[in-house]
């Protein structure tokens, strides 16, 4: 009995997810990817901290997966310009960072692209919201300029 109720959660929980892609539009779909690659960096500290090494890599590989091929996938340079490029270089740091964290076992590492990953997101969900959108972006745009973004 207890096998098919957890078989139900993950079924309603599968569900809630494809729906939820099914119905957004590609402002919120940007989002979902930001908080998928989160939740990923966030259940591989858990596996370092339970020295869950297969878990772990398993989990650092989703975020990767969700980063390269899907955030920097979704990145239209003709359009972006030169923040569209900005943004796929920090999107392949992330990336080598990550590598990196998954051979090292580092929270840390995590901790950091988790931190930018965040900063993004709270950006994108700004420019969402019309009357903010031009001092988010911004910011973003000063981040690059000023280079703290990439180190």
């Amino acid at each position: 009995m207890f096998a098919n109720s957890s078989s139900a959660i993950s079924a309603y929980r599968k569900v809630g997810v494809e729906s939820g892609v099914t119905i957004a539009d590609p402002h919120r779909l940007i989002l979902m990817l930001f908080e998928g690659a989160q939740q990923a960096l966030n259940r591989s500290k858990l596996h370092i901290q339970q020295n869950e090494i297969a878990a772990r890599g398993e989990m650092i590989s989703k975020a990767i997966m969700i980063i390269d091929h899907g955030l920097k996938a979704s990145l239209d340079v003709k359009a972006g310009g030169a923040l569209a490029e900005q943004l796929a270089q920090l999107y392949d740091y992330m990336t080598d960072r990550l590598l990196q964290a998954n051979l090292r076992s580092s929270v840390e590492i995590i901790d950091e692209v988790s931190q930018l990953l965040g900063e993004l997101h709270d950006a994108w969900a700004a420019i969402g919201k019309k009357p903010a959108a031009s001092g988010k972006l911004a910011q973003i745009e000063k981040l690059f300029e000023t280079g703290m973004a990439v180190k």
